[in-house]
């Protein structure tokens, strides 16, 4: 019996279009973390959220909450709508009491926990200290993950000094080289990765099964890059949209592979004029 290839040129050619529709748009997961709104919280929080909500976010990343018990403050979240994806909680907490953070995440409906500064001296962190660093996130990563929960670690910069002694790794290198990829995730902040004088389209790349976040936060133009000191002045934080950071190349990349989260930071000094002109350039932007 005699039957025409066209439907199976058909079939074959939508089969083909599957990964492209599966594919995570980012527009769909502009969040913010909490930390943005780090002043009025400490004054109205219930209308610090309200803010949020009238903003048109849905996803959030915690970042503590304030005088309440973590059950409390998801009360207040989810009576704004408002879905607490991530939860960033201490590395110190987590060496004091990695059971009672598993039980703020639960508590918080968080299905990552993620831990945003590595505690070093002054001079810096050490390779010895990046391969305990690795042994810890593993250890958590593992124990998060036992009772559903992802555990991830965010840069901050400083993390890209070379050392010598390790043939010209980084920490970065040494921890993500030293973690299973099962135990720990990657938020990639991407300010403090160009304040570093880092590439993040390049790192993203480099990485590519590792990332599932982006803190998107911009640099002022003319603002010094090349420092690893993990800290800079308000003022060289700017909407998004206005500053140095190429976007569409960096969410381009971020979507190709597969990052499904992207919380607005905003640590200028004016969040609520900075924030939706933020959401106003993300939301608009087309890749």
């Amino acid at each position: 019996m005699k039957t025409s290839r066209y439907p199976v040129i058909a079939l074959v050619s939508a089969l083909l279009t599957l990964p492209l529709l599966a594919g995570v748009d980012y527009h769909e997961h502009v969040g913010l973390q909490l930390w943005s709104m780090r002043a009025q919280v400490k004054t109205d929080l219930p209308g610090a959220l309200d803010w949020v909500k009238a903003q048109g976010i849905t996803e959030v990343e915690t970042a503590g909450t304030g005088n309440l018990s973590a059950a409390d403050f998801s009360k207040l979240l989810q009576a704004r709508g408002l879905k607490a994806i991530s939860a960033h909680i201490g590395y110190e907490v987590l060496e004091k009491d990695l059971p009672g953070a598993i039980q703020t995440a639960k508590a918080l409906g968080a299905k990552f926990v993620v831990t945003a500064w590595i505690p070093h001296p002054k001079e810096g962190l050490s390779a010895e200290q990046a391969h305990v660093v690795a042994a810890n996130f593993n250890k958590w990563g593992a124990a998060f993950r036992a009772e559903g929960i992802s555990y991830g670690w965010h840069t901050h910069g400083f993390e890209f000094v070379p050392f010598p002694s390790e043939g010209g790794k980084t920490a970065f290198d040494i921890i993500v080289a030293e973690t299973k990829q099962e135990n720990l995730t990657l938020e990639m902040d991407v300010f403090w990765v160009v304040h570093a004088g880092q590439d993040p389209v390049k790192l993203l790349k480099q990485h590519p099964t590792r990332w599932s976040f982006l803190h998107v936060k911009d640099m002022r133009k003319g603002a010094v890059t090349g420092l690893s000191t993990g800290s800079a002045a308000p003022i060289d934080n700017v909407a998004v949209g206005v500053g140095q950071i190429d976007w569409p190349a960096v969410l381009k990349t971020a979507q190709d592979i597969g990052v499904k989260y992207y919380f607005l930071e905003d640590e200028t000094p004016t969040p609520l004029v900075c924030i939706p002109d933020s959401l106003k350039y993300l939301r608009g932007l087309k890749l």
